[in-house]
């Protein structure tokens, strides 16, 4: 469901997604707020779940983690069961950071890391291999990034382009 976002909104969900540990009473220095007023504001985007949780990025080279993998994972069926079961089998490993359901040749797409190339291929035979129900698994290794961000582009939004007021 979406959310009814103003300009006002959308500036301190363009601040707090650059910065997540930036206080309400920064965030409202910055926008030329009221602390209070801001405070409510960012208060109600949380509670909506426009912000789902203030983390910190950690650069995954830096710990350790040198190989990012891509995977393309399709199942021998398709059934509700088949589905939740391999899911489930996602969830109950760190490695996964993100698995999409895909539409097409490709039925799920999963983002890993690991140490390095013999991590993945254990992780591959031990684990993803012996998912429920993987017919097949095709995997590509990231050798550069060109582009990463967590940042939404919300100068695209409806609300961005609309005259609608602030509270």
């Amino acid at each position: 469901m979406q959310v009814e976002l103003d300009r006002s909104d959308l500036r301190i969900l363009d601040l707090v997604q650059e910065h997540g540990d930036v206080s309400a009473a920064d965030v409202a220095e910055r926008l030329g707020m009221t602390a209070s007023t801001c405070w409510r504001r960012m208060s109600r985007l949380q509670e909506l779940g426009v912000i789902r949780k203030r983390v910190a990025l950690l650069d995954r080279e830096k710990v350790g983690l040198n190989v990012m993998v891509f995977s393309r994972v399709k199942l021998v069926g398709h059934g509700r069961d088949a589905l939740l079961r391999f899911e489930q089998a996602v969830r109950e490993h760190p490695e996964i950071l993100e698995c999409y359901t895909m539409m097409g040749e490709t039925d799920f797409l999963l983002r890993i890391v690991c140490r390095d190339i013999k991590a993945y291929e254990a992780f591959f035979l031990d684990h993803l291999s012996r998912f429920p129900g993987v017919q097949s698994v095709n995997s590509s290794i990231a050798l550069a990034v060109i582009k990463e961000t967590t940042t939404l582009p919300l100068a695209a939004t409806p609300a961005a382009s609309s005259n609608t007021s602030s509270r």
